[in-house]
């Protein structure tokens, strides 16, 4: 089976929604898969809680969502939201999320 990082940029909730659609579905076929949430991504989470999300709740409840990046969360005004939600922030590679650690780990890594 394969390793798979999604490392999201785009703050389209319609882009992210096929995120979750293919990572969910990697991940019911026996993949290990993680998410994380980078550049305008960041604002993402608190509108896909607010209104029940069920794509994005079965990605928490399965530990698909690796976390968020702390620059940009602080950077874009979403720090507040987002750490209410308990997510993690990210910051290994000045300050923001890097893929690094996911790749020396043989993540295959795509991006939206």
């Amino acid at each position: 089976m394969g390793k798979y990082l999604f490392y999201v940029m785009r703050g389209e909730k319609l882009c992210f929604m096929h995120v979750l659609l293919n990572a969910l579905d990697l991940s019911a076929s026996g993949n290990e898969v993680k998410i994380i949430f980078e550049g305008q991504s960041v604002t993402l989470p608190p509108v896909l809680a607010g209104e029940g999300n069920a794509l994005y709740k079965k990605a928490l409840e399965d530990g698909l969502i690796a976390g968020v990046c702390l620059a940009c969360a602080k950077k874009l005004g979403a720090y507040d939201e987002v750490s209410a939600l308990g997510l993690n922030f990210l910051s290994d590679m000045s300050g923001h999320a890097g893929m690094r650690s996911y790749t020396e780990q043989g993540y295959s890594v795509i991006t939206f």
